[in-house]
Order: C-alpha cells, then sequence, then structure tokens
C-alpha cells in the first residue's frame, strides 16, 4: 500500500476518521491503531505478519529480562541474546542468497566449482525489515544501558514497531521519542493538522513530481542503457539521481510525519537540505539523520567510537559505513558506497586531526567550493549505490570519462523539472518555514484550494501505474 496511491489515501481517511472517533477510550483507540498498522503491512504480504509480531515479542520479553536482573554478565547474556537472534533474522531473509552467491565466486576464482543454488531462498524480502529490526534492537541496547526502563505495557511496545506511518521505510525512530507518545491523550489543532497536510502535499510533489519523472525520463534510461548518451547526458543522468533519490526518500519521510502529525503523533525530521552540505561529515548530519545517528549511538560507539587513539578511530568510521553501506542492499556495490564514505569521513578527521579543525565560518567562496566538492563525492558515490553491478559502474564511468557533449536526451522540461529539484533543495531552510506557516495561516477554504491545486499537479504528471519508493527496497 504505497503512500503514493488512492488506496492509501482511503485507508488513512478511515483509519483518521476512527482513530479520532476513539479519542477518549485509550486501550480502544491503541487496539485499533495496531490493528490498522498490521492491516497495512498485510496489504503487501501477510505472511509476514508473525515475523514482525515474533521479532517485537521476543524483543519486549528480552528487555523485561534486562531491565530486572541486577547481574551484568547475566544481562549482557540477554543483551547478546537479542542481537544475534534479531541480525540472524535480517540475515537470513536479507543476505543468505548473497552470502552463498559471494562464496561461489570466491570458489571459481580459485576453480573450484561449487553449485549453492538448491540453497538459495526462494523468498521475497519482507519489506521494511531493516528498519524495524534497527527500531527494536535500540529498544533492548536502551534498556541494557539504563537509558530508559523497559515499556510495561506490550500493546504499547508493539505498537511502537508497527506504526504505519515510518513502517517500511522509516524514520528509524527512537523508542523514547515515540513510547511516551502513544501514553498521552494526542490533540490535533489548527497548526498541527496544517503542518501534516502541508507535509504530505510537499512530501507527494516530491515524489510523484520530480523524483518519478527524473527516474523514468532521465536516471533509469541511463543506468540501463548507459552507452547509448553522451557524457553530458550521462553525468545528468547521475545528477538526476541525486536529485531523485533525495526527493524520492525525504518526500517519503515528508508523507510519514505527516501523517503522524494528523494522528496526534510527532516524529523527528530525517533530512535537512543534506546537497547544502560542505563537508562529509555535514552531509551525515543531514541525510537519512534517523540512521546516521542510529549507526554513531548503536555501532560507531559501540566499537570504541573516537577513544583509543588516530587510527582506531579512522578503522571505526570505516567499518561503521561499511556496514552502513551492506545494510542498504546485500550487494558488494553497496560495501563500496559505504566504504567510499567511511574512506572519506575517515580522510576528513585525518585532516583535521593534522592541520585542526576549521574555525570559525569560512569565506563564502570557499563554503561554494567545499559544498561541490562534497557534493560531487556523494555523487560519485551515487554511482555505486544505483548501479546494480560493478561492470556497469565501470561502464559509466567510461562513459563520463568519453568527454562527448551531445545532448538530445536533455530536453527542455527535463532539464527545468532537474532545476527545479535543485532550486527547492538549495533555497534556504527559513524560505520552506514560511511558506508552510503561510499555508498553517489560511483560512480552511483557502487550504483546500491550495490542496486541490495539488492534486491536479499529481494528476497531470504521475504516471499511469504508481513507482514504489527506493528505499522500500532496503
Amino acid at each position: 500500500m504505497l503512500f503514493n496511491t488512492l488506496d492509501y489515501a482511503k485507508f488513512f481517511a478511515a483509519t483518521f476518521v476512527v482513530y479520532w472517533l476513539l479519542l477518549r477510550h485509550r486501550a480502544a483507540r491503541m487496539v485499533f491503531l495496531l490493528a490498522a498498522s498490521y492491516a497495512f503491512y498485510a496489504g503487501w504480504n501477510w505472511r509476514y505478519l508473525p515475523l514482525i509480531l515474533l521479532s517485537s515479542s521476543m524483543d519486549f520479553w528480552l528487555a523485561a529480562r534486562i531491565d530486572r536482573e541486577p547481574d551484568p554478565a547475566l544481562r549482557r547474556r540477554w543483551l547478546w541474546i537479542t542481537v544475534v537472534v534479531n541480525l540472524s533474522l535480517l540475515g537470513f531473509f536479507k543476505y543468505w542468497n548473497f552470502t552463498l552467491e559471494s562464496v561461489e565466486w570466491v570458489a571459481r576464482s580459485g576453480d573450484v566449482h561449487l553449485d549453492l543454488g538448491r540453497w538459495m531462498l526462494r523468498l521475497a524480502l519482507p519489506v521494511g525489515i531493516s528498519f524495524y529490526t534497527f527500531e527494536s534492537m535500540s529498544y533492548v541496547i536502551d534498556v541494557y544501558r539504563r537509558d530508559m526502563p523497559a515499556e510495561r505495557s506490550y500493546l504499547r511496545y508493539l505498537l511502537f514497531v508497527a506504526f504505519f506511518p515510518h513502517l517500511v521505510a522509516g524514520p528509524i525512530v527512537r523508542p523514547k521519542d515515540l513510547l511516551p507518545q502513544f501514553d498521552r491523550l494526542p490533540s490535533l489543532d489548527r497548526a498541527t493538522g496544517g503542518e501534516g497536510l502541508f507535509l504530505v502535499a510537499v512530501g507527494l510533489l516530491k515524489k510523484v513530481c520530480i523524483g518519478d519523472y527524473l527516474a523514468l525520463n532521465l536516471v533509469d534510461r541511463v543506468f540501463d542503457r548507459t552507452t547509448s548518451f553522451s557524457s553530458l547526458e550521462t553525468l545528468f543522468g547521475v545528477y538526476g539521481y541525486a536529485l531523485q533519490i533525495y526527493c524520492d526518500f525525504s518526500g517519503y519521510t515528508d508523507i510519514a510525519i505527516g501523517c503522524a502529525l494528523l494522528l496526534g503523533i510527532r516524529i523527528n525530521e530525517n533530512f535537512r537540505s543534506p546537497y547544502q552540505s560542505t563537508s562529509l561529515q555535514e552531509f551525515w548530519r543531514r541525510w537519512h539523520i534517523s540512521l546516521s545517528s542510529w549507526l554513531r549511538d548503536y555501532l560507531y560507539i559501540s566499537l570504541g567510537g573516537n577513544r583509543g587513539g588516530r587510527w582506531k578511530t579512522y578503522r571505526n568510521l570505516m567499518l561503521t559505513m561499511l556496514l552502513g553501506g551492506l545494510w542498504h542492499g546485500a550487494s558488494w556495490t553497496f560495501v563500496v558506497w559505504g566504504l567510499l564514505h567511511g574512506v572519506g569521513l575517515a580522510a576528513q578527521r585525518a585532516r583535521d586531526d593534522l592541520l585542526g579543525a576549521p574555525k570559525g565560518r569560512a569565506a563564502w567562496p570557499l563554503r561554494v567550493l567545499y559544498g561541490l566538492v562534497t557534493f560531487h563525492f556523494v555523487c560519485f558515490a551515487w554511482i555505486f549505490f544505483r548501479a546494480p553491478t560493478f561492470s556497469k559502474a565501470a561502464e559509466v564511468l567510461r562513459q563520463l570519462a568519453a568527454g562527448t557533449t551531445f545532448h538530445p536526451n536533455l530536453p527542455p522540461k527535463l532539464l527545468a523539472v532537474m532545476a527545479l529539484g535543485a532550486a527547492t533543495h538549495l533555497l534556504p531552510h527559513a524560505w520552506l518555514d514560511a511558506g508552510k506557516r503561510g499555508f498553517i495561516a489560511l483560512p480552511f477554504p483557502a487550504q483546500g484550494v491550495a490542496l486541490f491545486g495539488v492534486a491536479l499537479a499529481l494528476h497531470e504528471l504521475a504516471e499511469s501505474a504508481a513507482l514504489p519508493f527506493v528505499y522500500f527496497q532496503f
């Protein structure tokens, strides 16, 4: 049930009405919202509902054991059980075939023939498994670290994991941010409702009018038939993918946050104009904030963080980003993407260690230069993220290096959409906030007219079939 479909609009409208009718009936409201969330997930594949229920129940029970246990050794043992079981479930569904294929490849390189095809899984990847696994694990780790007490309500915990706006593609919500909100009486005032509607509208425009258009009219063509395009067109294809994945994923996040707000629940922002960054470190403070902060707090710090000297810090940065790349998908191209970012972050840290971290705000010419360097490094890494194989990534790089400039595949409409995507991204954040406040201040009829205009734009620019969000595959 994709956010950008009429089916989801009907589902959310029905959920919204019943949810607020049950406002004064706390238990009934939570049971209904949990049932709606499971129905949302079952709309993709009902056979995987027991998996999310099993994962949630196990972590709820183990966290309770950890919270009651005074013995540090036993607490650590229970923690390891939940980490191993969660990662085993994730690894089985997401990395089993990848591991077998990698073993076959290594064997072939040593002139050894292995046929592991009969052990390959013929199962679809459970949608959202990477997201809800990380969320559930973070809860148990927080309880182990004594950062929060164990949740007493089984129902509330199941709802935390399965809450449908963030269930299949994030943001990765922290338990201490979301669980207390389920325990409070929700409210929906004019400002909150207006903000929610504004975010849903903006998210749909990003996804449908920019992300999907660039994917179908440039990016997919360039990465599918690279040699049919000039170097200039290929470069615009790479730029287009940078805009596509941002508009697609941040658009999803905007819709998720907006829908949660309309239910009286606030989820933290997940993007903050990442391509405005002047360093790779800043990029990861702005891009997929919930994942980057999760990797920092639960992986990088667990590896030792910046304790133990410079070289261990560089190692920890590279390991964190390498594993973050593997989290995105079962492919060595994702590993290389993560490794590139890890090396870049380690190099930046090494520069700061040797020369000292920059102090104060650099002059604008330097900020522009740093921004361009950071953006093009990110785009270079995106090639490996988007390419299905190393050979395809190499083909894209060769085509970029060819130096050809003919551009019949860059019509004015396409360039206008790219310019719109870049402009909306590079606008000062205060302008977006001002637009949001302006929409909230409009009378209800004027808000309706504005939303009707958005609906018309979506109708005119949408494809015949709704395209799935990029991060659904992770």
